[in-house]
């Protein structure tokens, strides 16, 4: 933080005497504050100064008792010059003082007992009836002023009868009656009402008055604004002003730099796409937090490979300008890859999907995503456009949306098993076209709208239409090759943190819209929630989650329970699928080398009795139990597609199975 050396703190109310009133060998020692444009050593050396003019001005055998009575220590004559050569052997040589006291400037008692004992306290060395150097005399006089309570304090000896008497003649501060604070946009009022609410009516003490200049500053730097006490002044009637400097944002500067040569460049993203994203913004008060979250904000957008904020002075000593250096990552490209579905359960090889996609993550130069991506396997094949548009335009709400249009075949094992003698292997295809809508609303919170549009039936392994099963049980709702529904989408995420060991609450919910006769109607409602715990060096994490379908539905739409990612321990959607389900499971993860972590888990799922009331009941008919657990062991390695995860889970069968799966679970 700033400290505040710069700081100057001056009383108005404090009556300099004039010249010619005061010996030009001596001048009082005058303390306005710690945070004087002069030192406090600065007004010590000038005390000290003064003493030695006088003992030097004396004869040289000044300790003799009749020289002792000649003058004072705070006069001396006029035309007597320093001797610097006497200077160290005076600090050493001793005066013997028979009276100490504490008076005010006229020389009177104070008016205030209290104020008079704390200076009478902070004497260590000047006692009655004790032989004093220079030096213990102008100590004294440094602990009287750092008890921050006197804004004077002058020694002066008098010749008496009984010896020399040595008065400390001091005068307190005001009483302080009340604050000005100017400049302060950003600090609240309940900070300074806090900070002085309780001393007023009281002396002013420059030392409590340091703690609360330090606590403001304090505050800034807590927040990572650019702020400080900058002048503070004490004027008549007791009235503390401060004055807190606040650099504002006078201007932000987009400057984009060549990958290569770091060379100013021209950027392809429109600054005000940048410029929208900051949460800094011109005229408030710069913050150094602030703009360490508007760096990540503008990496987090996928198309910047750096990005710093660098602070720069302007004329005006209270604004700064802000110089935003970006170098942007190529904005689009093609890419290919593989990974593992989770419907597909016998093979060695028939998981395996390659993938080949397209994406532009800067469209027009407005951070606009456009993706397109084929995923083949042997059985399953996925073709995606998804266009987005992360912020539309720069509505206060932060609104995005997302344009989805898929042709998809997968699996239809999960929920009509994988032994289709008639038929093959039986595959679900799908058509869909939908639009999205999403926003943060509270935070942690964000939702959710959508219209889709899905036509999906089931095919033969010839890419043959088939209405019914092995069982002679129907595919589809509608008796038809083909299920055809719109549907309303609503769903509302809660996430504490990107922390597994935090919460995190999912709800969804499917509405089918009839308005066409042979679309289906349903409304179909489901919902996630985890919850993190660290126990020392391991994490606990519990997870649960559960849905229900109202209405008229496809089988293939059915909840499917066990696999990968819900029972472990039973081959994908093994243990049934229900018009009603609910899934719940443990964890317990413990660091072993490096990035590896060892597993053990449990995990249980119950179809809750609705199996039968799927059309067709094709998990009844497959001899499925409707509930089950498993649990088991397994390690994981961080990887930059997320953890890969290997496990061996028992299920309540006695079954045995290895999983593999990317990512953490759903």
């Amino acid at each position: 933080m700033v400290r505040n050396e710069g700081i100057r703190f001056v009383s108005s109310s404090i009556k300099i005497p004039a010249a010619s009133s005061w010996p030009p060998s001596f001048r009082p020692l005058l303390h306005s504050s710690l945070f004087a444009r002069h030192t406090l050593s600065f007004h010590l050396d000038r005390a000290k100064e003064a003493i030695h003019r006088f003992l030097t001005s004396l004869p040289n055998k000044w300790p003799h008792p009749p020289l002792l009575c000649l003058s004072s220590l705070a006069m001396a004559r006029p035309e007597a010059e320093p001797n610097p050569r006497r200077h160290g052997r005076e600090d050493e040589e001793r005066v013997l003082i028979s009276e100490v006291l504490i008076r005010n400037k006229d020389g009177e008692m104070l008016e205030k007992a209290d104020l008079e004992a704390a200076a009478a306290g902070a004497l260590k060395s000047c006692r009655p009836n004790s032989a004093l150097t220079v030096r213990e005399v102008q100590e004294d006089v440094h602990r009287v002023i750092q008890t921050g309570l006197f804004s004077l304090c002058m020694p002066v000896a008098f010749d008496t009868r009984d010896g020399i008497r040595l008065v400390f003649q001091v005068e307190p501060n005001q009483e302080f009656r009340g604050l000005i604070c100017e400049g302060a946009n950003v600090l609240p009022s309940k900070i300074l009402e806090d900070a002085f609410r309780d001393g007023y009516g009281q002396i002013v003490n420059i030392r409590h008055l340091d703690q609360v200049i330090n606590s403001i500053n304090g505050w800034y730097q807590e927040r990572g604004l650019t702020g400080l006490v900058s002048y503070a002044e004490i004027l008549s009637g007791g009235i503390i002003r401060l004055e807190i400097s606040e650099a504002e944002v006078n201007n932000i500067t987009i400057r984009f730099l060549d990958r290569k040569t770091g060379e100013p460049t021209e950027g392809k993203t429109k600054q005000e796409t940048i410029l929208q994203q900051l949460i800094t913004k011109k005229g408030q008060v710069y913050s150094r937090l602030q703009g360490k979250r508007d760096v990540e904000t503008i990496l987090t957008m996928g198309i910047m490979e750096d990005v710093t904020i660098i602070p720069q002075p302007t004329a005006n000593p209270r604004k700064v300008d802000l110089v935003m250096n970006l170098v942007e990552r190529p904005s689009g490209g093609f890419s290919a890859g593989g990974g593992i579905s989770s419907g597909i359960t016998s093979g060695p090889l028939s998981g395996l999907i390659g993938s080949f996609a397209y994406s532009h993550r800067n469209l027009f130069g407005r951070n606009q995503k456009l993706n397109l991506s084929l995923e083949r396997g042997q059985i399953d094949s996925i073709f995606r456009i998804n266009y987005t548009d992360p912020w539309i335009n720069a509505d206060n709400k932060r609104t995005s949306r997302t344009i989805m249009v898929q042709n998809s075949r997968t699996p239809g094992t999960l929920v009509h098993g994988n032994n289709q003698s008639d038929h093959g292997g039986l595959t679900i295809g799908r058509v869909t076209a939908g639009i999205e809508y999403s926003r943060p609303f509270r935070p942690k919170w964000s939702g959710t709208v959508g219209l889709i549009y899905q036509r999906a039936g089931a095919r033969d392994d010839k890419g043959e239409p088939i209405i019914k099963d092995f069982y002679s049980n129907p595919l589809t709702a509608s008796g038809n090759a083909y299920d055809e529904m719109l549907i309303a989408k609503l769903e509302s995420v809660y996430t504490d943190s990107g922390d597994r060991s935090s919460s995190m609450f999912v709800l969804n919910m499917e509405q089918g819209l009839p308005f066409l006769p042979e679309w289906l109607y349903f409304n179909r409602v489901s919902a996630r929630a985890r919850q993190g715990y660290e126990l020392g060096p391991a994490r606990l994490l519990l997870s649960v989650s559960g849905g229900h379908v109202f209405g008229k539905f496809s089988p293939h739409e059915a909840f499917a329970i066990g696999g990968t990612n819900s029972v472990r321990g039973y081959e994908e959607g093994a243990v049934g699928s229900g018009r009603s389900y609910a899934v719940g499971s443990g964890e317990i993860s413990f660091g072993m080398y490096g990035p590896l972590e060892g597993v053990l888990f449990g995990d249980y799922g119950s179809d809750l009795g609705s199996g039968p009331t799927v059309p067709g009941d094709p998990a009844g008919a497959r001899g499925k139990p409707g509930s089950g657990f498993g649990y088991g062991i397994g390690i994981r390695v961080d990887s930059p597609l997320g953890p890969l995860r290997l496990e061996y889970a028992f299920n309540d069968k006695n079954a045995r199975r290895f999983h593999f799966g990317v990512g953490y679970r759903n």
